[in-house]
């Protein structure tokens, strides 16, 4: 069950909405749904604004690495999606980080996953200093 959203995040969103359809030009999406967008109008001498909506809950680490590079102008224009530069047939599809959630990882032992420990199998010995 998700909480409800505050007035402020609405106001929030509303607002973010608006700013990015009177100022930002779409560049592109990704395969998450999030939608890059660049600053219509630069000013000379200044580096452009580049900014990211995200589909769903904001997970900066979401970005796939070709838009993560366009995003801090590390290149100049977002490599196609695919592109074998970053894409390797080994690499997994990413999973968002559940640290503070239910489905957070615990060790065996841990207090909110049982706390039963398998016993020590006899070949530990404490290190004392002489």
């Amino acid at each position: 069950m998700s909480e409800p959203i505050s007035l402020f995040t609405k106001l929030a969103n509303i607002h973010i909405r608006y700013v990015t359809w009177r100022r930002g030009a779409k560049v592109g999406s990704d395969r998450f749904g999030n939608v890059y967008y660049r600053s219509k109008d630069t000013k000379a001498g200044t580096r452009e604004r580049r900014w990211v909506l995200y589909a769903g809950e904001p997970d900066a680490s979401k970005i796939p690495p070709e838009w993560h590079g366009w995003l801090h102008h590390t290149t100049k224009d977002p490599l196609p999606e695919g592109s074998s530069a970053f894409h390797k047939p080994w690499q997994k599809e990413h999973l968002p980080n559940m640290s503070g959630s239910v489905q957070a990882y615990r060790p065996p032992g841990h207090a909110l996953a049982g706390g039963k420990r398998v016993p020590a199998t006899g070949d530990y010995e404490p290190w004392t200093p002489n």
